[in-house]
């Protein structure tokens, strides 16, 4: 059954500001800017102002079926972790886990590659390079561990995953062969 209209509403929070132009969302903040097109989903989105310093989102689907009016959500949630990056920023932490052959992780053009060695004790080397906006560093505080960093989630979690999978284990039982590097924390860059 079609709705006639369904709408999700999102607060923007102050220092930040959203442009909206024909489904090419823009949002600038004390980190940076962001920009995304979803000009695929087929839906009303209108930068309000709510107030005097209150920007207001609204997204809003006219005669939707069920999947289209999944998309509010979504979009939603898109526009709000770009508010989070510009503000926070987000982190993700990876370690090295190896039972036998020690993983040497080395970061190369200050922290946009990484380099992985001696996995599994093999003589291949990986090379990990990272997407736009996201720096890779050593952790001060626990050895073996990789911090991540960056104001697009999408670019940030692709590169975690980027390093994980290149240290897939391949050819051997993967339930005794636990070697890696994994995601290990997803936090902001800025705690509350």
């Amino acid at each position: 059954m079609r709705d006639i209209l369904k709408t999700e509403e999102l607060d923007i929070p102050e220092g930040v500001t959203v442009e909206i132009k024909s489904r090419v969302i823009r949002v600038t903040g004390p980190r940076g800017t962001l920009t995304k097109n979803v000009r695929h989903v087929d839906m009303d989105i209108r930068a309000l102002k709510a107030g005097k310093d209150k920007t207001k989102v609204t997204l809003a689907v006219w005669q939707g079926g069920r999947k289209h009016v999944a998309c509010l959500r979504t979009i939603r949630s898109l526009i709000n972790n770009m508010v989070i990056g510009v503000t926070k920023g987000f982190q993700y932490k990876m370690r090295a886990v190896y039972a036998h052959f020690p993983v040497n992780c080395i970061i190369q053009e200050q922290g946009r590659s990484l380099e992985i060695r001696n996995f599994l004790g093999e003589k291949t080397v990986r090379h990990v390079k990272m997407l736009d906006g996201v720096t890779v560093s050593e952790s001060k505080a626990q050895k073996d561990e990789l911090v991540l960093e960056g104001n697009d989630i999408e670019n940030v979690s692709q590169s975690a995953a980027s390093i994980q999978g290149s240290c897939r284990v391949r050819n051997k039982d993967i339930r005794k062969f636990l070697d890696g590097i994994y995601v290990s924390d997803r936090t902001t860059v800025l705690q509350d």
